[in-house]
C-alpha cells in the first residue's frame, strides 16, 4: 500500500511538474513570437514578408516537421526525384511563414474593391458566385484547403456582405491562440472554433438560413475511410452529413499566392453532389468529393499546401460499421 501511496504520488507530481513545463514552453514560444511579430512591424510588408520567406527557407529543414513534409510529399509523388521533393517543401516553408507574417499586415494586404478600375493586390474570380451567395435566403457551405492564404477567403466574403461563420482550429499553445483569434475577428466576421460540439453550432447556424465555411483537408481521427493522393486517410464527415440533412449549396473556395505577394481569390461553381438510390446525398462519396477536389488544387500547386501534418495517418480504432450505414437517412 505505502508502495503504490508513493507511486501515486511520484505520479502527481510528474503530472503536474510536466504541465508547468509545457505552459512555460508555450509562454516562451508566444514571447518569441511577438517579438519577432514587433519587428517585422518596423518594415513595409513586402519587405517583411519577404524575409520572413527567406528565414523560413533556411530554418524549416532544421525542425522536425520538416522530415514528415518530406515523407508525404515522397508518397504523394513517388516518382519525383529527391531534389524535387525538397524544392516542394522549401516552397512550403516559405508559403507558411509568409502566411503568418501576413496577419500582422491584412489591413494593408486586404485591398480589393468591387468597384475599383485598377487591380489591386487581390484579385477575385466567382464573384458571381459570392453575390448569389450573399444575396439568396438559404443556407451555404463553403470549402477550402490550407492553401495560399486562405484566411484571405472570409475577409472576401464579408466584402460582398456574405454572412459566414468560419470553422477553425485553434493553435495548442494559449498565448498564440489569443492573439490569432483576436486578429481574425477583427476582419474576418464569425469564428466558431473546432471543438466538441462544432458540429451542432454549424448546424444551428445553417438551420437559420445562414453560411458556414470549413476546411477540409486534414486528417479526422476516427472519421470516414476516404482516399487522397490515391492512399487511404480518414476524413471528417460533417459537411456531407449537413449537406444532407439541410440539401443546401456547396461551393468550393481556394486562395493561390501570385508573385509579388499578390493573391487571387477562387470561389468554383457549387458541386453536384453524389446522391444515393432514394435520392439524399451520398455522405460517405460526397466526403471523397471534397478530398478530390483539394487534390486537384494542391496537384496545381503543390508548394502552397501544408504538408507537414499527417494527412496519411490512421487511426488504431476497433472496426465499425460501414460508414454507409451510419450515414443512411432515417
Amino acid at each position: 500500500m505505502i508502495g503504490n501511496a508513493f507511486r501515486k504520488i511520484r505520479r502527481d507530481v510528474g503530472f503536474r511538474y510536466g504541465r508547468r513545463l509545457r505552459q512555460f514552453n508555450y509562454w516562451l514560444v508566444a514571447r518569441v513570437a511577438m517579438i519577432i511579430i514587433s519587428a517585422l512591424r518596423l518594415l513595409p510588408p513586402d519587405r517583411a514578408l519577404n524575409f520572413a520567406d527567406r528565414a523560413a527557407r533556411r530554418i524549416g529543414p532544421w525542425v522536425a516537421r520538416h522530415q514528415v513534409a518530406v515523407d508525404n510529399l515522397r508518397k504523394a509523388y513517388p516518382e519525383k526525384s529527391d531534389a524535387e521533393i525538397e524544392a516542394i517543401a522549401s516552397d512550403m516553408w516559405g508559403n507558411m511563414a509568409r502566411l503568418a507574417a501576413e496577419y500582422i499586415f491584412l489591413d494593408a494586404l486586404f485591398d480589393y474593391d468591387p468597384a475599383a478600375t485598377k487591380p489591386g493586390r487581390v484579385e477575385v474570380k466567382g464573384v458571381e458566385h459570392f453575390v448569389r451567395i450573399a444575396g439568396e435566403d438559404k443556407p451555404h457551405i463553403v470549402f477550402t484547403g490550407h492553401l495560399g492564404n486562405f484566411e484571405l477567403l472570409p475577409v472576401a466574403a464579408a466584402t460582398f456582405g456574405m454572412n459566414i461563420t468560419a470553422l477553425f482550429r485553434p493553435p495548442n499553445n494559449p498565448y498564440l491562440a489569443d492573439y490569432i483569434l483576436s486578429t481574425r475577428r477583427s476582419s474576418m466576421g464569425s469564428l466558431l472554433p473546432s471543438s466538441t460540439g462544432a458540429s451542432f453550432a454549424l448546424a444551428a447556424i445553417l438551420e437559420k438560413g445562414g453560411n458556414i465555411g470549413v476546411l477540409v483537408d486534414q486528417k479526422f481521427t476516427g472519421g470516414l475511410e476516404t482516399t487522397f493522393f490515391g492512399r487511404p486517410c480518414e476524413s471528417n464527415r460533417v459537411l456531407g452529413t449537413l449537406a444532407r440533412h439541410y440539401d443546401c449549396d456547396v461551393y468550393p473556395a481556394r486562395c493561390v499566392r501570385l508573385p509579388n505577394n499578390r493573391f487571387r481569390l477562387e470561389i468554383e461553381d457549387k458541386l453536384t453532389l453524389p446522391r444515393t438510390a432514394g435520392g439524399s446525398v451520398d455522405v460517405p462519396a460526397t466526403t471523397q468529393l471534397l478530398n478530390d477536389v483539394v487534390e486537384r488544387w494542391v496537384r496545381e500547386d503543390p508548394g502552397q499546401w501544408m504538408w507537414f501534418h499527417k494527412r496519411w495517418e490512421i487511426s488504431g480504432r476497433k472496426k465499425r460499421r460501414p460508414a454507409t450505414m451510419r450515414d443512411k437517412p432515417a
